[in-house]
């Protein structure tokens, strides 16, 4: 009987050994931009990544519905906003770590320490080169002046970056003011707002229209593809608050069953080696500011970024939505 005591809790100890070898994820992120980062951590570590890939809506109704119960450890998605939700459907446990705290900066990660930035994404203008000049060109806001009509182009307002850029504009401009450059946009319109920023940016080329917002790291991807296209881009805001920038990012869920290992997963894709696993793959900005860009990211010239806390994205969200609903932003 003895032995059998001992033999059980040698197989318990052995188990739970086990368990803190393995991290599970749950990603909203496209899963061959992660994967890779991820395997360059299980072989470093000896740490296994189980990773559960799907839309941010649904892996969020599934951690809600899941509870206690869940097997996720970690919770990572695109856009502040749809981390400022997660966080407040109570989704997130607060972190505290020094490792998180100096690698990622203060305006890129939740203040109540729920979840961090791990890659930054800027939102920035582009420009049909034979038809506009870059001195032409200086801020978001003034893509709403009526020289712009029947040249803009625009993603869809249902997709959370361009809420969480309007969710901004509120937080620093106001309402009224945001309202005036919404409808502005919405007055100026070359076409139907697009699908994806990848399908702008390609109308923009072939001269459809003749500007356009969108984040970078499309437009890094679009030139991979086509070395000859014809889209500039120009950084916004530069002589006012700054490119609106926004992350990707993730938290230790709030029922992790392996928080530690969680937490030292971030702190990894923290670190300088992960951050710039991130820069290569992804054509993203590094979260790090230690991180210098991709060669190619970099060749776009350095900008001046809005250190507003990028939660006010989600803060807002809400009112965004409304927002470009009443100006009849589609």
């Amino acid at each position: 009987m003895k032995k059998q005591v001992i033999l059980a809790a040698v197989l318990a100890a052995f188990s739970g050994v086990a368990m803190a070898e393995e991290v599970t994820l749950y990603t909203a992120r496209a899963e061959q931009l992660i994967k890779p980062i991820l395997e360059a951590y299980e072989k470093e570590t000896g740490v296994k990544v189980n990773v559960v890939s799907g839309g941010e809506g649904p892996l969020m109704e599934r951690l809600k519905a899941e509870g206690t119960n869940t097997p996720a450890d970690i919770f990572m998605t695109v856009d502040a906003g749809n981390l400022w939700q997660a966080s407040n459907m109570g989704l997130f446990q607060p972190v505290k770590s020094a490792a998180l705290t100096a690698n990622i900066p203060p305006n890129l990660r939740d203040p109540a320490g729920n979840w961090f930035g791990l890659s930054v994404r800027a939102r920035t203008i582009f420009f049909n080169k034979k038809t506009v000049k870059p001195e032409q060109l200086s801020s978001y806001e003034d893509l709403a002046d009526a020289k712009w009509k029947g040249r803009l182009c625009l993603r869809t307002s249902k997709k959370v970056y361009n809420q969480s850029l309007v969710g901004t504009m509120i937080a620093d401009k106001g309402v009224a003011a945001t309202e005036k450059v919404v409808k502005g946009w919405v007055d100026n319109l070359a076409a139907p707002v697009f699908a994806d920023d990848t399908k702008m940016l390609e109308a923009i080329d072939a001269g459809q229209c003749d500007v356009g917002i969108a984040n970078t790291y499309y437009y890094g991807r679009l030139l991979k593809k086509s070395p000859n296209l014809q889209v500039g881009i120009f950084w916004a805001n530069q002589k006012q608050n700054g490119v609106h920038v926004n992350v990707s990012g993730a938290g230790v869920t709030k029922h992790a069953k392996n928080p530690k290992g969680a937490v030292k997963l971030l702190e990894w894709l923290s670190s300088e080696k992960a951050q710039k696993l991130y820069a290569d793959i992804d054509m993203e900005f590094s979260a790090n500011p230690k991180v210098k860009a991709n060669a190619t990211v970099a060749s776009w010239g350095s900008f001046k970024s809005d250190l507003i806390n990028v939660s006010e994205a989600g803060a807002k969200q809400a009112e965004a939505v409304k927002l470009m609903d009443r100006m009849g932003y589609k």
